[in-house]
């Protein structure tokens, strides 16, 4: 009986001291985890033209777009692209990351409408022709989003977007709306 009273207390003391020497699964650790790397999409619509043109609650700018000339109007942003000199308050920033494999994306529209993130072989127009600055739209873009490769690039104001797996290289990425709005990715 004592020998069971002493085996017994070993294992209830013993055991769990012995695992507390032992090292914690690889899966645990999180240093080899690359911390994601996050891209903001910006723009500055004016919520009574934008709202005017494409319905309510459309453009939900935050700024203080009611109190200043800070935001867009409508017609004026397709006249600057129009002219070749696209709004610069409309951009993904930053504008070229290097990042290491593994690394994911974090894209968060902090703009007052939608933007896409979409990955594109080279730069060029979206599908809405009055925003191209005569660029002629660029195949990952031009099926808007009826596409659903384009459709699943969507980021609604105050949302975001994860990119994972990317492959050594440079990747680019565009809104196929804005297509201005782009990022470059070198992924070492």
């Amino acid at each position: 009986m004592r020998f069971l009273t002493i085996r017994l207390l070993a294992m209830l003391l013993i055991a769990p001291l012995t695992l507390w020497f032992v090292p914690a699964p690889v899966a645990l650790a999180d240093e080899d985890t690359p911390t994601p790397l996050q891209i903001v999409a910006l723009d500055e619509c004016d919520p009574t033209t934008f709202n005017a043109k494409l319905g309510p609650d459309f453009c939900k700018n935050v700024a203080l777009a009611f109190a200043t000339s800070f935001a867009t109007k409508f017609a004026d942003l397709f006249a600057k692209a129009a002219a070749g000199a696209p709004d610069p308050g409309w951009d993904f920033e930053p504008d070229k990351v290097t990042i290491r494999k593994g690394t994911s994306l974090v894209v968060v529209n902090q703009g007052g409408e939608p933007h896409t993130f979409t990955e594109v072989a080279k730069f060029g127009g979206g599908f809405i022709t009055g925003l191209n600055g005569g660029e002629a739209p660029v195949p990952e873009c031009a099926g808007g989003f009826k596409d659903v490769a384009v459709a699943r690039t969507r980021i609604l104001q105050g949302s975001q977007l994860q990119v994972t797996g990317l492959s050594k290289g440079e990747h680019h990425f565009e809104c196929c709306i804005h297509p201005w709005m782009h990022v470059t990715v070198d992924v070492k």
